[in-house]
């Protein structure tokens, strides 16, 4: 049942009063500028270094930010609107995904090779966002399944930016672009692959809900 002001969303915060705290609001307002910022950041330094992984890994900001943004929203929005919002985030994560590999394909091409100060640099920049935003969220870890997952999300985070550093520790020690490429051809799958089932589970919630409610947006 979609969640209305006054059934769904009064029922769930009723049992899950973390969900009114302010400092989860605010810690997850944080968490969404920071992710949002770091996507630029590694967008503009991936394409001028030429690195596919920190590409990669900024795609990854860009998830985790819409993520933030939804568990904001989700409350006061209708399933319809949730079920778009997630669909269109999955086929943004999918075209992303397709978009680094198209990449990685171009740099084993024209066989250039990434500037790895610039990947390190940045890569050690990003770890430091994440460890903040998941030291942030670290109270709020054992809430229900949604503020579990967002921590655990910033945690697991900083995997992907210690690859893109040990990806910057390959390209310089080898003189080699392969480290950078096989970083991000795992991170372009994996994006990729969650884009494809976000997308599948929207679909199917939408064609779940009955004719009316997908034209009009909204339950009563």
């Amino acid at each position: 049942m979609a969640c209305s002001c006054s059934t769904g969303c009064s029922s769930e915060t009723a049992t899950n009063p973390a969900l009114l705290d302010p400092r989860w609001r605010r810690a997850l307002w944080i968490a969404l500028v920071l992710n949002a910022a770091m996507f630029g950041v590694e967008l503009v330094a991936g394409l001028q270094a030429g690195s596919v992984s920190l590409l990669a890994d900024a795609v990854d900001f860009a998830g985790d930010a819409a993520n933030y943004g939804l568990s904001l929203a989700v409350f006061g929005m209708a399933m319809v609107w949730r079920s778009r919002a997630a669909w269109i985030k999955g086929a943004t994560m999918f075209a992303y995904g397709v978009f680094v590999l198209a990449r990685a394909g171009w740099t084993l091409h024209t066989g250039s090779v990434p500037e790895p100060l610039t990947m390190g640099v940045v890569g050690f920049v990003a770890l430091l966002v994440n460890t903040g935003v998941a030291v942030l969220l670290y109270r709020f870890r054992s809430g229900d399944a949604n503020m579990r997952s967002v921590w655990l999300c910033s945690r697991n985070d900083a995997l992907s930016n210690l690859a893109v550093m040990g990806a910057a520790l390959g390209v310089f020690g080898t003189g080699s672009a392969w480290p950078d490429l096989g970083v991000a051809a795992v991170m372009a799958a994996l994006a990729i692959s969650a884009g494809t089932s976000v997308l599948r589970q929207a679909r199917g919630e939408l064609a779940g809900l009955p004719s009316r409610v997908q034209g009009q947006g909204h339950v009563h």
